[in-house]
């Protein structure tokens, strides 16, 4: 007897993949809860939590509570470079499940393909060697790349459906692998669950470990300054975690009075170092 595709078994799983990356997948779900959760735990467990962690909120200002997120991913080569690879691949994810990506077209819908493959990863590359340095902007851009190629193979192996509103085939291939009786080869579907298993990993377990880990460090979110502090007739020289600026002093979290002080005459010190890290108390 000639054996029959299993299509119909394959489509179901493919679909609902497609389905959860449309609304998001886990990544997006992961990026959510940490954006909320990450500013408060920060600022919480830097500032002795209590009442100074609402002082601290309230000295910030709604407007710049992302702030705290910013500072935490540019000071950790780690975090910042784990972070661009998610949100690069959910993105693209999240594209190509909308139908953004070119179906079929030849050379020329191959080329158009390749450029939305590639041009995120090298931006993405970009902004981490500014940061941190071209060796890591090269391993951020090429990790991009290789997870944004893996949603590609993905669609070429069935485990997503291509939107049939926008052309024919599949992202990557020739449109052979888009049709139903398409059997891809043993490897391509090994490197898919790979793919998979890698992003997965990094976006529910790598990410949010070094986040709270990043959180939990005992070092400021933004510039630690000295400053003249004048209280009544006294004025004395204080280490401020720096809110914001303020005229030609600056607004800040107080670690000596722990309370919030404009501060004058102000020189930033070269640690960030507030407290002993979470794992060492």
């Amino acid at each position: 007897m000639t054996a029959v595709p299993d299509t119909a078994t394959d489509r179901e799983p493919a679909n609902e993949a497609k389905e959860v990356d449309r609304k998001g997948g886990p990544g997006h779900t992961v990026l959510m809860a940490l954006a909320l959760a990450l500013p408060i735990t920060k600022v919480a467990y830097t500032v002795g939590g209590g009442d100074a962690v609402g002082d601290v909120l309230v000295g910030m200002e709604p407007a710049n509570w992302p702030d705290v997120v910013l500072g935490m991913v540019i000071t950790d080569p780690l975090l910042g470079s784990v972070l661009g690879v998610v949100v690069s691949r959910v993105v693209f994810a999240l594209f190509a499940a909308r139908g953004a990506i070119p179906l079929g077209g030849g050379l020329a819908g191959a080329a158009r393909r390749a450029a939305l493959t590639v041009v995120n990863p090298i931006a993405v590359g970009v902004i981490d060697a500014c940061f941190f340095g071209p060796w890591w902007g090269l391993a951020t851009g090429l990790a991009a790349y290789a997870l944004r190629k893996g949603v590609v193979v993905e669609y070429r192996t069935g485990r997503r459906r291509p939107h049939r509103g926008h052309g024919h085939g599949h992202p990557g291939g020739d449109g052979k692998a888009g049709s139903d009786d398409y059997r891809p080869p043993d490897w391509l579907r090994r490197a898919a669950s790979v793919e998979q298993w890698a992003a997965a990993c990094l976006a529910v377990v790598v990410l949010p470990l070094l986040a709270f880990a990043s959180a939990l460090n005992g070092q400021s979110w933004t510039t630690v300054v000295t400053c003249r502090v004048t209280s009544g007739t006294e004025t004395t020289s204080d280490r401020l975690i720096e809110l914001g600026r303020r005229g030609d002093g600056v607004v800040g979290w107080n670690l000596d009075t722990e309370e919030i002080s404009n501060g004058l005459g102000c020189t930033s010190d070269e640690s960030r170092s507030v407290r002993e890290p979470w794992w060492r108390r």
